[in-house]
């Protein structure tokens, strides 16, 4: 008999739980609700909401709407977005992250003091066309340099002063690698600050997913292949557990994969519904 444990630690952020309960609760209302773009990377809840009502709609269908009730989901929205909607009168319920509000804030604030220019960069550390990384660009009329890795660090000109943020759900070591080589490369005639906007919900799983890898045989790691956040914990996973395996679903589990496992994790993304999770469960020991 397999011994299967489900991570405490993983499921759903505080604002993917706001998000999923503001649509939940304008769906009980009865009246038609559009979201912009997925509310969750995540296609099994996305298809729960959507047979409860919700409609997603891409930027596109968007702009064409008038009159209507549209949700932004957590990651957040550029400007544009806000006069869209209220040039063509549609009521936003806004279920933006915090965390995520704040960091727009933050980048307008700068933006706004200095634009950037020949003598200043706004700087990124974020994926390209992630919904956040969009609205976090928005902010600066679409003049911030996104870099996704420490190997695109070399292409910022070090002559210019740098402001160094990141998207909320990057990992915290590579952006210390990052904020180290711009220090060393930085021209002494530039300033550079930096400022670490990592969502601590996000930083704070690496190592208790570590080691909850570490102490099972095998684990499944639930999580939708669009997720940004859940590429970063399965490879911690994989980092001390070679034997962990990306799964959508519990249609997803090989089940030749447990003959030889006696004890099994189950774990997965701030993106990843428990419920998921513990249909997973059912279909190992069921």
């Amino acid at each position: 008999m397999n011994n299967v444990e489900i991570d405490e630690g993983s499921g759903f952020c505080f604002g993917v739980t706001t998000a999923i309960r503001k649509a939940e609760e304008e769906l009980a209302k009865g009246e038609t609700l559009y979201c912009l773009g997925d509310i969750v990377h995540n296609g099994q809840e996305c298809e729960r909401l959507r047979k409860l009502g919700l409609i997603t709609i891409t930027h596109k269908e968007f702009a064409e709407l008038k009159n209507a009730k549209v949700l932004l989901r957590a990651h957040g929205e550029p400007p544009e977005t806000y006069e869209t909607a209220r040039r063509n009168h549609i009521e936003i319920i806004d279920a933006t992250c915090p965390v995520v509000l704040r960091l727009q804030k933050r980048i307008k604030q700068e933006y706004d003091a200095t634009p950037c220019g020949k003598d200043k960069q706004i700087v990124i550390f974020g994926k390209n066309g992630h919904a956040e990384v969009l609205g976090l660009v928005g902010q600066t009329e679409g003049k911030a340099v996104v870099i996704e890795s420490i190997e695109e660090v070399s292409k910022l000109d070090f002559s210019k002063d740098i402001r160094l943020y990141s998207q909320t759900t990057k990992s915290l070591d590579e952006f210390r690698q990052i904020v180290a080589y711009i220090e060393t490369h930085i021209s002494p005639e530039a300033t550079f600050e930096y400022f670490d906007t990592i969502c601590r919900q996000v930083a704070n799983r690496m190592p208790n997913i570590r080691k909850f890898a570490a102490e099972h045989d095998l684990i499944f790691f639930v999580c939708g292949h669009k997720s940004s956040n859940g590429k970063i914990l399965f490879h911690e996973c994989q980092t001390v557990n070679p034997n962990s395996h990306q799964i959508d679903g519990p249609e997803d589990i090989d089940k030749d994969l447990l003959k030889n496992a006696r004890s099994i994790g189950i774990c997965g993304a701030t993106s990843t519904p428990k419920w998921l999770m513990e249909a997973c469960k059912k279909e190992i020991t069921q």
